[in-house]
């Protein structure tokens, strides 16, 4: 065949233009599905979007098993992240070749969203707190996905989830509100250097709103990402996301109309429905029928589909991949690679000196992760296990103690016992045993001893006892406890919400607390005292500690706190009180906290791969230095945080940037097995650069790695700066004694911040201080500079509309929508809410404002200068009724007051919203 689409040598535009031009409109229609249509008239095949593969090909079957994205992270080593990437790149080919249909090329990964909030249920997924170091990981890992090769994309890296997602609680009707600095300066600077470098290649939005506005509409695809792309960028809906528009959010009236907007904000594939298309291309048809919809508007979204395509080399004879085949899955190179990822990710977080560990023969492993990986929703299948007891066993003799306690249930009519072959649990004359497990917040599961199965509940309710663990989309083997009359508990299922009840011979769910069993429950071995037995006869305790990712946080489910689950840290303490040389070992995917002491050592680290083990056993005997470095902070308790919505960590004075308490482990914390010092800063800001360099020297007796981090503070402002922002990263590993000069250099356009007044990134006439040393609160050296900037002048208060939401700060007000396509809005949500501008030039004096305003119950606004309360009136404009979006012009004529004041915007009444103020000037 010889069309120009299949000619290599033609311009890719040419190309893509040639292949659309020979499609008829029907279609064109059909591209626009994950499921995209084959046309076989022009030998074009089907093409299906989104293969997970977020730390390794998942879902697909065994594939390597890298160490979750936060602990890829915490090795500060975007090289390393890059090989990874690269690896699973190799691995996801390889599934394809074997497989077109089953494992497509389009892959969604990786998560860039900012981890604001640790109690995010899916906070293992990302990369850290900090968007410059999210985008550096994002950036590496997408361009090991992407492939080396300059025009021929190796596979297509997908950024997750635009826009603002941390919380999964109601995350489909709840609206996170991004004030302009938040939106300009937190949130979207995580996805430029993905997509500004070309790494990354298409989008996904998120579930939830953004200032109103479901996040699938959101005009910022266009505005923003697709600005930063050098190339075609393709967009892809989250799953079932686009039925939403007019189910849970109700935002249009029909799915043809929502379709339609759709398209026309930027979304040009539709993940919904599975692979049965007929719907969802049916509304497209029917908005193009009712002029919802131009062809012309498919044409663009068609020619974002089609690019991924043809860079993917579909269209051409031969590419750079075309070699890769099943052997490169989990091959030696990826073993050693997640062995790698997995030792490098570890994080010493307190020693006391009894690591690395020296004149071992003994080790006790205790501890309910201490001989098991786990795999998350969006990791592979694990191709092989090494757990820590298996990598420590390979080192020293090595006992262990799963340290659950053991217990026994009765009810009035018998005891509870399993089911040999794994069927209904039921009552027998003898108890059965069962292992308790501790997975937090009162959360727990139930193993048979008997079988070694979990117990669980079948699609009929009843209960059983066949599955390995807690898994599955919807997790059926947790459950939580409530106190009943004469010390016996009710047990209730954590996903249903339901009871469990003795029906007959079995134990089946009702709906009724009154209905439900009431259960004695005995304890036959103690998890603790186990574990303290066991451990009084070791030189050394390992207690692994943690979460289960499919427990108390995952997607669709936040976490209620950070705790570590009390049966765990009862272990924990019990083992310490007979062995002074205890080390706590955490493995979770995301900060936790217990009371009471510390034990003398302390390490953490992501689940971590097939390879974790060998990676602990690496780190734990010395054989390599503990190079990883947190990239959240670590609360000392929940309490400290803002509410898990509260997305503008300006005013909420959170995450490491403006957190003014002290953290139980700051952000870019852990410690090596040497020493390091820092001297001989020497600053510099000359021709719009910043340059810094410092001397490190390791002053211990061992070979070590340092993380040596660099931050700057603007100490004047017009407006709140955070206390420390990370601007940069050198890694370097020393020999003991030796020295190194870290040098930096940085653009001073970098410093820049959002001026709400004028609607730009602006760099202020200002001193700043640099800082640098080994994390945010271990600062060894600073010094201040001073950059050549702007001054803000006073905000013109003629000089045209003010929108609401360029305000300086605000009392009790939420971000809306001003209109569906685009537009924000404030909202006030209770009454004497309040928005001010700062510094407004009144010239000399206004008289009269115009304010576009809405409310469903009416109500007033009232202008006053300085203070939200106390401040003189200079105007009341009344709001009249009408709809959410039906913004009117309400016009009042001002007390003429002149000069530079603080304008507050008091809303009287709640529901008031604002979109917009003009004033006229006095003549």
């Amino acid at each position: 065949m010889n069309e120009p689409f299949r000619d290599p040598e033609l311009p890719l535009a040419r190309r893509i233009a040639d292949l659309r031009g020979r499609l008829t409109l029907e279609e064109k229609v059909g591209l626009l599905h994950q499921y995209q249509q084959p046309v076989e008239r022009l030998g074009l095949g089907p093409f299906r979007t989104g293969t997970e593969a977020l730390h390794g090909l998942a879902w697909l079957g065994p594939a390597t098993v890298f160490p979750q994205a936060i602990g890829l992270a915490s090795t500060w080593d975007p090289d390393l992240v890059r090989r990874v990437g690269e690896a699973t790149s190799d691995e996801v080919l390889a599934f394809h070749h074997k497989d077109p249909a089953g494992a497509g090329l389009n892959v969604w990964a990786p998560v860039v969203n900012p981890l604001r909030d640790p109690r995010w249920g899916r906070n293992e997924e990302g990369y850290s707190e900090d968007p410059w170091l999210t985008g550096v990981m994002a950036t590496a890992y997408a361009s090991g996905l992407r492939g080396s090769d300059p025009t021929v994309l190796k596979t297509a890296p997908t950024l997750k989830h635009f826009l603002g997602y941390n919380n999964e609680t109601d995350r489909c009707v709840t609206s996170s509100d991004l004030p302009p600095r938040v939106l300009r300066e937190y949130e979207l600077p995580a996805y430029r250097s993905a997509l500004t470098s070309g790494a990354a290649v298409a989008v996904m939005p998120s579930y939830n709103l953004v200032n109103g506005r479901p996040a699938h509409l959101s005009p910022l695809i266009g505005e923003v990402l697709r600005a930063w792309a050098p190339d075609d960028l393709l967009v892809v809906s989250d799953a079932y996301a686009p039925a939403n528009l007019t189910g849970l959010q109700a935002y249009y009236d029909d799915l043809p109309e929502a379709y339609a907007h759709a398209i026309k904000a930027g979304l040009d594939s539709f993940t919904q429905d599975d692979d049965r298309t007929g719907a969802t291309l049916g509304h497209i048809h029917a908005a193009l029928e009712r002029g919802l919809l131009a062809e012309a508007d498919v044409d663009l979204a068609v020619r974002h589909a089609l690019s991924i395509r043809f860079r993917l080399g579909e269209f051409d004879p031969t590419t750079p991949y075309d070699d890769i085949t099943e052997a490169v899955v989990n091959c030696p190179e990826h073993q050693e690679l997640a062995r790698e990822a997995a030792r490098r990710s570890i994080v010493l977080l307190r020693n006391d000196g009894i690591l690395p560990l020296t004149s071992v023969r003994r080790i006790a492993v205790i501890g309910q992760l201490g001989d098991t990986l786990m795999e998350d929703w969006y990791s592979g299948t694990l191709p092989y296990a090494v757990t820590a007891r298996a990598g420590l066993a390979e080192r020293c003799e090595t006992v262990f103690c799963e340290a659950v306690d053991r217990i026994t249930l009765s009810v009035d009519g018998g005891h509870i016992v399993a089911d040999l072959d794994g069927g209904p649990l039921g009552i027998g004359a003898e108890p059965g045993l069962f292992d308790l497990f501790d997975w937090g917040g009162g959360c727990y599961a139930l193993r048979a001893v008997a079988t070694g199965r979990h117990l669980s509940v079948g699609d009929d309710g009843v209960l059983v006892n066949d599955q390995p663990g807690p898994n599955g989309w919807e997790v059926r083997q947790t459950f939580r406890t409530e106190e009943r009359p004469r010390g016996t508990l009710a047990l209730r299922h954590i996903s249903t919400g339901r009871y469990v009840a003795l029906d007959g011979e079995v134990l089946r769910l009702v709906d009724d607390a009154d209905a439900a069993a009431w259960f004695t429950v005995e304890r036959v071995v103690s998890g603790a005292e186990a574990a303290a037995a066991l451990a009084a006869t070791a030189d050394v305790a390992v207690v692994v500690v943690g979460d289960h990712p499919l427990v108390n946080g995952r997607e669709t489910e936040d976490r209620l706190d950070l705790a570590l689950p009390a049966a765990q840290q009862a272990v924990v303490e019990a083992v310490r009180a007979v062995n002074p040389r205890t080390v706590m070992v955490i493995s979770s995917g995301y900060p936790v906290t217990w009371d009471g002491d510390d034990p003398p050592a302390v390490l953490w680290s992501s689940h971590g791969g097939q390879e974790y083990g060998h990676a602990l056993a690496e780190v734990l005997f010395g054989d390599a230095d503990p190079e990883g470095r947190l990239t959240q902070t670590w609360y000392g308790s929940a309490c400290e945080l803002p509410d898990l919505l509260d997305y503008d960590i300006i005013a909420a004075d959170a995450t490491y940037q403006y957190f003014r308490g002290t953290p139980l482990y700051p952000f870019g914390h852990g410690l090596s097995y040497t020493t390091f010092d820092y001297t001989d800063l020497a600053v510099s800001v000359r021709g719009g650069r910043l340059t810094a360099s410092a001397t490190v020297t390791n002053t211990g007796g061992r070979a070590g790695v340092e993380v040596v981090q660099i931050y700057t503070r603007q100490r004047s402002s017009r407006v709140k700066q955070a206390l420390r922002r990370l601007r940069g990263f050198v890694k370097v590993r020393l020999a003991p004694g030796e020295s190194t000069r870290v040098d930096w250099d940085l653009d001073v356009r970098e410093l820049a911040f959002w001026d709400v007044t004028r609607g730009r990134f602006v760099v202020e006439d200002a001193s700043h201080k640099i800082m640098i040393g080994g994390s945010a609160r271990d600062i060894r050296l600073c010094a201040s500079f001073h950059v050549d900037g702007e001054r803000i002048p006073p905000r013109d208060a003629f000089a045209g509309p003010i929108a609401a939401v360029d305000h300086d700060e605000y009392d009790s007000v939420a971000f809306v929508d001003a209109a569906r396509v685009s537009g924000d809005a404030v909202r006030s949500t209770a009454e004497g809410a309040w928005i001010v501008f700062r510094s407004v030039d009144l010239g000399k004096g206004a008289a009269s404002c115009s304010v576009s305003a809405t409310s469903a119950e009416g109500g007033v606004i009232t202008l006053r200068l300085d203070d939200p309360l106390y401040g003189p009136v200079v105007g009341d404009l009344p709001v009249p009724r009408a709809g959410r979006h039906d913004l009117t012009e309400v016009r009042a004529g001002l007390a003429e007051q002149g000069g530079v004041h603080d304008l507050y915007v008091v809303f009287e009444n709640m529901g008031i919203t604002v979109a917009a103020l003009s004033f006229d000037e006095t003549s």
